[in-house]
């Protein structure tokens, strides 16, 4: 699914687009929702992503890396599944917690690491800062859009609007969700870019999710035990919501089938 050649869906995401129940999974696994989605369109999906990739990660692999520059002339259609990871709690700033991996020695990186893991979940109640405030997302998303333009003005984009999520290591909090989600939304109305929303489907089946309880409801237990990443059964419906949008941007009919029921759910709760 993941070769080179024309008809692709190129994908730009974080790892809730490979990552499983149990973990990361190959780009090609055909059940993760870039290539459910691609494939019910009658495409192939080009999946770009790495773990904790915000918008602005995204904008220096759009930028740096001649994988996706190879793949861009190919692409049908960009999903920018991206912006999830700005919206999460970050107590300590973004600049601060990624320059962690450089210290030396090995002793006093896992110390800082251990100590930021512990205060990370007791902290993140405060909804403040996040990762990444609204204006710098929008102002990546708009940078990115101006590139892929310069290149392929023909290229339609397609804006993935923020999923969230109930996971401890956050304190359960995604107070950063919401105002986000509107700044993405106006940015989109402006540049008139489509969009699709993966709240609804997320908050359904984390709306019974504790990491904690012995038993879990059947939705709640197909997810990661990290409360972030999703099972099989989200990215079914995380990939029925993108199908929809596909099909509006390549004029494909709606009798194209689908692959099950997205749950509705207040997309600004």
């Amino acid at each position: 699914m993941t070769d080179s050649g024309p008809g692709s869906i190129l994908v730009l995401s974080d790892s809730l687009a490979y990552y499983g129940p149990e973990g990361g999974l190959p780009a090609d696994d055909d059940r993760i929702w870039p290539n459910l989605a691609a494939s019910a369109v009658g495409e192939r999906a080009e999946l770009f992503g790495r773990i904790g990739w915000t918008t602005r990660d995204v904008w220096w692999a759009l930028t740096q890396d001649p994988r996706i520059w190879a793949a861009v002339p190919h692409a049908r259609v960009v999903v920018l599944a991206i912006g999830g990871m700005d919206t999460l709690p970050s107590p300590l700033p973004t600049a601060l917690r990624e320059q962690i991996r450089y210290l030396r020695p090995a002793p006093l990186r896992q110390g800082v690491r251990t100590a930021y893991q512990w205060l990370q979940p007791r902290l993140s109640p405060l909804g403040w800062p996040v990762a990444l405030p609204p204006a710098v997302t929008v102002d990546y998303l708009e940078k990115i859009r101006g590139a892929l333009a310069m290149v392929r003005p023909d290229l339609p984009v397609i804006l993935c609007l923020s999923p969230t999520h109930r996971s401890p290591y956050y304190g359960h909090v995604h107070t950063g969700r919401a105002p986000a989600t509107a700044a993405a939304r106006r940015w989109a109305d402006e540049h008139d870019v489509p969009t699709v929303d993966f709240y609804p489907p997320t908050a359904a089946h984390f709306a019974d999710f504790d990491s904690s309880a012995p038993a879990l409801s059947s939705i709640a237990a197909d997810h990661n035990p990290d409360g972030i990443h999703w099972g099989f059964g989200c990215h079914r419906d995380v990939a029925e919501v993108t199908i929809a949008g596909l099909r509006s941007v390549l004029g494909i009919g709606a009798d194209v089938p689908t692959i099950g029921a997205v749950r509705g759910a207040d997309p600004l709760r």
